[in-house]
């Protein structure tokens, strides 16, 4: 079952920053978040918002050719993109299993493609494209399990 988190919604990059911070407040080490989106949908703008909140000062790009960037900041972020990746096992073969034990931040783009193999405690942030160009709706969320 879904349990919503928060909803916001972004009027541009600078607000997404803000959410990505106030969500990095609530962050433990070892905390590993699926970004959900189409191309161009904000996904970078939210890690880049992270890694500000983080510390870090180093451009944060999206790794979609070199899959994995590290960034060291207050804790360390993994920012990994699977787009270029058809599956798990694609996944299994960059060694993204180590990144899901780190005791950093590790935020995926593209999470779907390797889901089989993420924690199911993972947070998830879905981000959709609004009325023009720079809206944005985010929402957090993850999974909770229903017990009968």
């Amino acid at each position: 079952m879904k349990q919503i988190i928060t909803q916001i919604k972004s009027e541009g990059p600078e607000q997404t920053w803000a959410a990505a911070a106030t969500l990095m407040e609530s962050l433990e080490p070892g905390t590993v978040i699926a970004l959900h989106g189409e191309l161009g949908a904000g996904k970078t703008c939210f890690i880049q918002g992270l890694a500000a909140a983080m510390g870090i000062t180093d451009p944060i790009t999206s790794p979609t050719y070199t899959l994995i960037g590290e960034y060291e900041g207050r804790m360390k972020l993994n920012h990994i993109d699977l787009y270029r990746l058809a599956n798990s096992v694609e996944a299994l073969g960059i060694g993204l299993e180590e990144y899901l034990e780190s005791d950093g931040i590790t935020a995926i783009e593209w999470a779907e493609r390797a889901e089989e193999i993420l924690p199911e405690s993972m947070l998830h942030v879905s981000i959709e494209k609004g009325r023009d160009e720079m809206y944005r709706q985010i929402e957090i969320w993850r999974e909770v399990v229903c017990e009968s």
